[in-house]
């Protein structure tokens, strides 16, 4: 038996008051409410659960659009759907959004990869930092998560070119204008397979402040749950709440923010990564011979460096081609002892005790909004911080601690002509973004470790977070980004849209290497511990174009290209010195450019959607790129999205993804860095005889060579889906999502493929008048499956098994 403890913070502690206070303020009546029309024409269909795309979604291009008449590739996911599909993070938002597989960042759902590529996170529309994999992004305090694929409007800035995340927090105003009649609100537990337990309570309504119309929203969440993987649990703490004040008739203020400490650990998965190892489980065991001489439990970067120097293979690089590598190329040390095989479970991964990975964000906001006669001003003000730790015993360890304010101005006006809506926005806006950022990777040793005993002295590293020296990196400084944006959406009454928009950025960008925290194999050449400081100024274009076409019976084609500014920065935010001054090119600052074309369609009385889109994109220096936040990319690809309320009882859903995606800069070179796994010695026939070393090297790309395009590996061809849920119409309600996915290489070798696979999700509800009931089966068949873990440098040596059958059971109590 376990016993369930949730530690409250002081945030959560208020809520909790806050909770209480509201429940016993009174018996709540529910009313409907008589929703105030807008002039943008929207789709409700009874029992579609939000899935239809007649809202206004201002994500996109700020115009209030909706998902139908926005030219480009975009899905919409309601909390409806969320719930009933018991939706739990962000990587199960593939079987709804076509575009958006994600590859393991180290088993931690922090961002999608949206067409290929990192994505961006924003909150209500604007960015928030930086999150690869530095925590969980939290989904249960959203409304509506939008999905846009292609770079973002140019009022929101600078942006990766794959695509974003945009969250909707809970609130009190809806998109109508209106507040809650009456206090609402609800409390649930969720329980679940290897201990799963996480609470929630939210409430929200209307309210008056020195006699002025006020709504809010809160939302709060404790979880403390296990996992499937050994040594792995997860401990957090949401706080969410929103406001907003009518000031008077022309004035209204929208503020609040989130605030999310989150206690867990990086996956890294399977080491001693073989073709067996997936096909069968078979896997290679012994241990590694020790190197800790001074018998403090722990590697230190001085101990491997003395083996290095006297060992020259014991990290290898070969400089021959990798099929004439044998065992003679070795040195001993490198060798397992005792080795043998056995087979692995998909629990046993590389995780120590020890390992941690904690993060506490924070994220607030206040917009203002001022009507005139004839204008709309925004302001929006934006904060975002997170400070975050992450260690792993096997040799990796980093932190941040980064902040970010923006300041957003928008001008928004419109006006009808002889058949002609022409909107407009002008919109300034300053960014600061403040950074301090440290990480350490040399002597990242993934395969000393046997994954069937303990972790020991025999692969445990001592981490520069511990003994604060001998960073790879060590990073402080800022940048600040002035941006100037204007846009215009012109719809004439006979069926033609464009859409036009122009963005200019200049950034300062400061940042100092601490050179006495680095290795002294990192520092610059001649440079004995003294700091190094660089600055730069940089700037560039972003605008876009799009036509679109509506037809009387309901197709609406378009065109959309676009040329996006790009900031190249690291998974804290983070702009290194060596980035700055770089002749040529290959520093901070880059541009991307993307063609798209499809067709959008609303059929059969307005409850079938459609959407097909074609797409190329591509960042213009192949030099300018991060491995972990910002590749450079070429990504060619179609996708299909459907959704149908076919009766009161019956909503379906269907995607198809095709996508090409091409490593720019491994191409240009003709190879690609990265770590070697056994697979790639095929010369080789004992493979113990370098798994207690490391052996890096080149892949070569081109004619003749298993890569020979360039392409990027973990990243399925082609990605099938379908959803479908039906209301008895009683209370009950049945769902079910089926992801298929193409087989995919695991590295960017090739010498290791994933197998394809199916994963079906089944569910059943129940809904009563104030309560409500959600068992859900994920994996319902126990599929055995993968998932590529950061393919293009460590997907050679390491996967990510995924998790066998399991369930959630959801029990919520609205009010």
């Amino acid at each position: 038996m376990k016993n369930t403890t949730f530690k409250l913070s002081p945030l959560a502690k208020a809520f909790a008051m806050t909770t209480a206070v509201a429940l016993s303020s009174q018996a709540f009546a529910q009313e409907e409410t008589e929703v105030k029309e807008k002039d943008v024409e929207k789709i409700q269909v009874t029992g579609s659960l939000g899935s239809l795309p007649g809202q206004d979604v201002e994500s996109v291009f700020g115009f209030g659009k909706s998902i139908l008449e926005t030219p480009r590739s975009a899905s919409t996911i309601s909390q409806e759907q969320m719930e009933r599909f018991n939706v739990s993070d962000i990587d199960e938002l593939v079987a709804f959004a076509p575009g958006t597989f994600t590859q393991s960042f180290f088993g931690v759902a922090g961002s999608l990869d949206v067409r290929g590529t990192p994505g961006e996170t924003y909150f209500r529309g604007v960015k928030r930092l930086d999150n690869p994999g530095n925590y969980p992004t939290p989904i249960g305090a959203s409304s509506r998560i939008d999905i846009v694929r292609g770079p973002a409007s140019p009022i929101y800035g600078p942006s990766k070119i794959g695509g974003y995340l945009n969250f909707n927090p809970k609130s009190a105003r809806a998109s109508g204008g209106q507040y809650l009649d009456a206090p609402t609100g609800a409390l649930s537990y969720t329980t679940g397979s290897w201990d799963k337990s996480i609470l929630t309570a939210e409430v929200g309504g209307p309210a008056s402040v020195a006699g002025k119309e006020m709504g809010y929203y809160i939302y709060g969440e404790l979880e403390n749950s296990d996992s499937y993987y050994d040594n792995t649990q997860t401990d957090q703490t949401v706080l969410q709440a929103s406001f907003n004040v009518d000031i008077t008739d022309n004035l209204r203020f929208e503020f609040g923010g989130m605030y999310h400490d989150y206690d867990g650990n990086q996956v890294a998965g399977w080491n001693r990564l073989t073709q067996e190892l997936v096909d069968d489980g078979t896997y290679v065991t012994g241990t590694a011979k020790p190197l800790d001489t001074d018998g403090d439990g722990q590697i230190s970067h001085e101990e491997y460096a003395e083996v290095a120097d006297l060992v020259a293979p014991f990290i290898f690089t070969p400089a021959v081609p990798l099929d004439t590598v044998t065992a003679d190329f070795f040195d001993p040390l490198m060798a397992l002892e005792n080795p043998g095989t056995t087979t692995l479970s998909g629990s046993q991964t590389l995780v120590a005790p020890d390992d941690q990975l904690s993060n506490e964000a924070i994220t607030l906001y206040f917009d203002t909004i001022y009507y005139t006669d004839n204008w709309e001003i925004r302001n929006q003000l934006f904060y975002d911080a997170y400070d975050n730790i992450n260690e792993n015993a096997y040799g990796f360890s980093q932190f941040h601690d980064t902040w970010v304010v923006e300041d957003k101005l928008i001008f928004a006006t419109e006006y009808e002509n002889d058949g002609l809506l022409a909107q407009f926005q002008f919109s300034p806006s300053v960014r600061y973004t403040d950074f301090k950022h440290g990480d350490d990777f040399t002597y990242e040793f993934f395969n000393r470790r046997d994954l069937t005993m303990p972790s020991s002295a025999l692969d445990r590293r001592l981490l520069s977070t511990r003994s604060d020296k001998n960073y790879d990196n060590y990073d402080v400084g800022n940048y600040l980004d002035l941006g100037i944006a204007a846009m215009t959406d012109l719809t004439w009454d006979w069926g033609l849209n464009l859409v036009l928009g122009l963005r200019y950025d200049t950034i300062d960008i400061e940042s100092t290497s601490r050179q006495d925290l680095i290795l002294p194999s990192a520092r610059i050449e001649g440079n004995e511990g003294t700091p190094v400081s660089a600055e730069e100024t940089v700037d560039g274009w972003s605008w876009n174009a799009s036509i679109s076409y509506e037809f009387e019976f309901g197709l609406i084609p378009y065109i959309t290209a676009a040329e996006q500014a790009t900031l190249v920065a690291g998974q804290g935010a983070e702009i290194g010195v060596g980035q700055l001054n770089q002749p040529g090119g290959g520093g901070a600052f880059d541009t991307s450019e993307l063609l798209e074309y499809g067709v959008k369609g609303s059929l059969v009385d307005d409850t079938l959607y459609f959407a097909l889109s074609f797409f190329e994109q591509e960042r213009t220096d192949f030099n300018t790129q991060n491995t972990v936040t910002n590749n450079t990319t070429n990504n060619e690809g179609t996708e299909f999205e459907l959704r149908w309320v076919v009766n009161e009882n019956l909503v379906v859903s269907a995607g198809y993804t095709n996508i090409e995606v091409i490593n720019l800069t491994a191409l240009a070179n003709g190879n690609q860095f990265g770590f070697l796994g056994a697979d790639d010695l095929v010369a080789l026939d004992d493979p113990s005889l370098v798994f207690g070393g490391n052996v890096a090297g080149l892949n070569l790309v081109g004619e003749g060579q298993t890569n020979s395009d360039g392409r990027k590996a973990g990243i399925p061809e082609n990605i099938y889906t379908l959803t479908a849920t039906y209301d008895f119409q009683n209370g009950y309600a049945a769902n079910v999502s089926v992801v298929d996915v193409d087989e995919v290489a695991s590295g960017y070798s090739g010498a290791v493929t994933l197998p394809a696979y199916t994963l079906v999700n089944a569910g059943l509800s129940y809904q009563a008048e104030d309560w409500a009931f959600n068992l859900t089966v994920k994996n319902l068949t126990d599929e055995r499956y993968f998932r590529s873990n950061f393919p293009d440098l460590f997907g050679s040596q390491i996967v990510l098994p995924e998790l066998p059958r399991h369930f959630n059971a959801k029990f919520t109590y609205t009010f």
